[in-house]
């Protein structure tokens, strides 16, 4: 392998090295089983407000499984008006627990891809959530030891990035961002001049979702799988 223009490679981690938005949706689809008999409205009026209330519990409880069960909570007694009783209650709390202990499931050419950059690259994950459960998935993953840097932070936006960048002394120039968001992985680490590939995941958080014309003002290279990545580096990262 040429000598790479890149020094670093920073990752995210959920739905980029292992699935993780598959598993909150099959919830949601079971939360609004549970809780339609108690509600008003549809399917998609009842996945409207529980999205407006993690929305709204973000600054509370941040990003991650544990947050979104206290959101489950929440919206489930709001829709019943206070009627769900509290074997439903325990379920979602179940819901939540199932989530946090969910075996991991690397995403394809993630062991091979992570394995054989680490002996090229230092290699980082930047990724936000739970610090326990983002700290307990990375150990399961056993990828862990193949990284030099791990960040577990609360926001993806470019002040973040900024920090985290000088808190490694890196170059934005000589580091690369892979993720499957545009929002958090990729448009931000554009903002401060650095570099990001794009490797979509099947299904995105509506949070998570950015407009045609937002992503039509960026140029950024877009990969079906980390199984590119090293073909990618080799046309692009010299």
């Amino acid at each position: 392998m040429s000598k790479p223009k890149f020094k670093t490679i920073a990752f995210d981690a959920d739905d980029t090295l292992w699935v993780n938005e598959t598993f909150f949706s099959d919830i949601e689809s079971k939360f609004v089983a549970m809780i339609r008999p108690y509600a008003k409205g549809d399917t998609d009026t009842i996945k409207k407000r529980l999205f407006e209330t993690e929305m709204r519990n973000l600054s509370l409880f941040g990003y991650g499984a544990k947050g979104f069960t206290l959101s489950l909570v929440e919206t489930a007694i709001e829709l019943s008006e206070g009627q769900i009783p509290a074997t439903g209650i325990q379920q979602l709390l179940d819901y939540g627990k199932d989530l946090i202990q969910h075996p991991i499931h690397l995403l394809e050419g993630a062991e091979e891809t992570i394995k054989s950059l680490s002996e090229h690259y230092k290699l980082m994950v930047i990724t936000k959530g739970d610090l326990f459960h983002q700290e307990d998935k990375l150990a399961r993953s056993g990828l862990a030891d193949l990284f030099d840097y791990l960040e577990i932070v609360s926001e993806k936006d470019e002040a973040t990035y900024k920090r985290v960048y000088a808190r490694y002394d890196l170059d934005p120039a000589e580091t690369l961002m892979v993720g499957n968001s545009l929002k958090s992985d990729v448009i931000p680490i554009l903002d401060i001049g650095g570099h990001a590939v794009h490797i979509p995941f099947h299904t995105t958080w509506a949070h998570e979702k950015v407009s045609d014309s937002k992503q039509a003002k960026y140029q950024y290279a877009t990969l079906k799988s980390l199984n590119e990545l090293e073909q990618w580096l080799e046309e692009h990262g010299a």
